[in-house]
């Protein structure tokens, strides 16, 4: 997958997207870095310890959120994005599902828009993306859990949005997809994705699983969203197992690590015979 000037081998690594959500409310470290100073460090930080992509989010999609306006929402990222283009070399992913939102941060130097709506809620999105020749990230999400077959609609939906991008003229080979963990979808609903990740495979597209931190992991852990690393750990070494190609990550240097172990365990070769 091409993103920015940088080529992901597919299906060799998984590689690590860092989340930096500069905004007051997010679910886990909401005011943490609304700064443009306190995402500096925090992005040199994570980059530091091994991050792939910076992911940048303006407004908090947890369960229960207020949406905000999109010049609100362009104050807070453009910035930070600006800076994060012009002082480190590495690849900008923003985290929205607004297209005057998307178009405005890839002008800025974001190369991948991260759309939780995959494609769906605005109807611009595709154009502006591939107006930019930017990369995307599609994630599975509904307005209501409605499902009537739920293994079969989860990847139906995904092929329409695969769709959309299609017929936008976004090439596969930049388009990457997203289960969707912890959006439209119960307690089970999200252990089946996360155990079923191999099923993702038949779009021949690389997958994204993000599931840092969330309710899937502290309702079965019993935990708090400041608790769940060891489950968060758990879910990306089944990423690598199941062969997924990034996986999008509060703590970067613990879910490298892990990922590093499991790749050697994976490829150790036979020297002894």
């Amino acid at each position: 997958m091409k993103i920015g000037n940088r080529e992901f081998k597919n299906g060799v690594h998984t590689y690590v997207m860092g989340i930096l959500n500069v905004t007051p409310d997010s679910f886990s470290d909401g005011g943490n870095y609304n700064s443009v100073e306190k995402a500096r460090e925090h992005a040199r930080q994570m980059i530091l310890e091994g991050a792939d992509i910076i992911d940048v989010g303006g407004e908090s999609t947890r369960p229960g959120y207020t949406m905000i306006r999109e010049e609100e929402e362009i104050a807070r990222v453009v910035p930070v994005i600006e800076m994060l283009a012009n002082e480190f070399d590495t690849v900008i992913s923003i985290d929205t599902y607004k297209s005057k939102v998307a178009k405005a941060a890839l002008k800025a130097g974001a190369h991948l828009v991260n759309d939780i709506w995959g494609l769906k809620y605005d109807a611009d999105m595709a154009r502006v993306i591939s107006e930019a020749d930017a990369s995307v990230c599609i994630m599975h999400n509904r307005k209501e859990m409605d499902y009537s077959d739920f293994p079969k609609d989860w990847l139906n939906d995904i092929g329409e949005s695969l769709q959309i991008a299609r017929n936008a003229g976004i090439p596969d080979e930049k388009i990457m997809i997203d289960p969707g963990v912890g959006f439209a979808k119960t307690y089970e609903m999200n252990l089946y994705c996360i155990r079923e990740l191999k099923k993702l495979h038949k779009f021949g597209l690389p997958i994204l699983l993000g599931t840092s931190r969330k309710s899937v992991i502290g309702l079965t852990l019993d935990l708090p969203k400041n608790e769940r690393e060891e489950g968060t750990i758990a879910t990306t070494v089944l990423a690598v197992k199941a062969g997924c190609d990034f996986v999008r990550v509060h703590n970067v240097a613990g879910n490298v690590r892990a990922i590093k172990m499991v790749e050697a365990i994976r490829d150790v070769k036979e020297v002894w015979t």
